[in-house]
């Protein structure tokens, strides 16, 4: 798991000719640290990134919006038909990603939101099959007495999700974060589908762009510097919320 890693690694510090030396080269030497500035430099990596925070957070305000409260009420409310309704939910994880690209981008044409980041950025507010599951199995998972008590203190339904179950949800939340930002930071097609202009690109698709700097040699070097630093962000995060998300995955797990 950690060689692609490391050889990515490798191949961001080699010089143009270490490319292509046979056998190949795992310790470049010497190691050339500049290709990193150069890999920034070369594309506008400032906007990319900027474009990508800024569906990043769009889309993890809306993944905890909308799967805590479907999430909440197919766990811990009764009315009738909730069951089906958490099976029809649940059914359409099994749909393929593909069969759902030419809808989509039919509906957003007409909306006129092809071009922006709303067709990425909207639908994470009605709710992903997925996070509304493991969200609840969590909820399920945490007495009823807990809620019996805050409703005979008068506490609304709102209420009690708000401070009740979501301080006791922290872990699960943050394995949803941590999913729902390598999720968006790593997706190539939605973005190449829907957004056209140079401006709104993401790091994604920036790093697809070393490809067609030189149609008959790719920097490879730059390509794996720029990539090297595009994988930082994620294990960073992972590494700050590790206890969160493995807690979070384990109780779901466990007692769901």
């Amino acid at each position: 798991m950690i060689f692609p890693f490391l050889w990515m690694l490798s191949t961001a510090l080699k010089t143009p000719p270490q490319l292509l030396a046979f056998p190949p080269i795992l310790l470049p030497s010497p190691m050339d640290w500049s290709n990193f500035g150069t890999a920034l430099q070369t594309l506008p990596f400032g906007i990319f990134l900027r474009n990508t925070l800024i569906i990043e957070v769009a889309v993890i305000v809306g993944g905890l919006i909308s799967n805590t409260m479907v999430a909440y009420g197919f766990a811990r409310l009764r009315f009738p038909g909730r069951e089906f309704l958490f099976f029809l939910v649940i059914s359409t994880i099994i749909i393929p990603w593909m069969v759902r690209l030419v809808p989509l981008y039919l509906i957003f044409n007409k909306l006129g939101w092809v071009n922006t980041f709303l067709p990425l950025i909207v639908p994470a507010y009605f709710g992903t099959p997925f996070y509304i599951f493991l969200l609840r199995q969590f909820f399920r998972s945490i007495p009823n007495d807990l809620s019996d008590a805050a409703r005979i203190d008068g506490a609304g339904e709102f209420q009690i999700l708000i401070r009740l179950i979501l301080p006791l949800s922290k872990p699960v939340l943050a394995a949803m974060v941590i999913f729902t930002f390598q999720d968006v930071w790593d997706d190539f097609v939605y973005p190449l589908v829907f957004l056209h202009d140079q401006r709104l690109k993401t790091v994604a698709l920036g790093l697809y762009d070393f490809v067609s700097i030189d149609p008959f040699a790719t920097p490879w070097h730059l390509l794996m510097a720029a990539s090297v630093l595009v994988v930082l962000p994620v294990l960073c995060l992972f590494a700050a919320f590790q206890r969160f998300f493995i807690q979070g995955i384990t109780l779901t797990g466990v007692k769901g």
